[in-house]
């Protein structure tokens, strides 16, 4: 039959178990939002760069243009 001291130490240690449990958890959880957060990093910088070379190859070709306006209005 148990005793009230066997009954206090397999409590405590029940406790200690789930306290442990509950750290292992929130540690893993903490590597999996910090997994999540450095993808999405990583695609907005990807997007971010596709961006800006699309917008300065739309710059580029306008520069390359806009001279052959110039000539075309100066010679009518």
């Amino acid at each position: 039959m148990p005793t009230k001291a066997s009954e206090a130490r397999s409590s405590e240690a029940r406790t200690r178990a789930e306290a442990s449990f509950r750290k292992e958890e929130r540690a893993k959880d903490g590597a999996k939002a910090m997994m999540e957060y450095q993808a999405h990093g990583r695609i907005v910088r990807e997007k971010t760069a596709k961006l800006r070379a699309l917008r300065l190859a739309k710059e580029a070709a306008e520069k390359a243009v806009e001279p052959t306006k110039k000539t075309a209005a100066g010679k009518v």
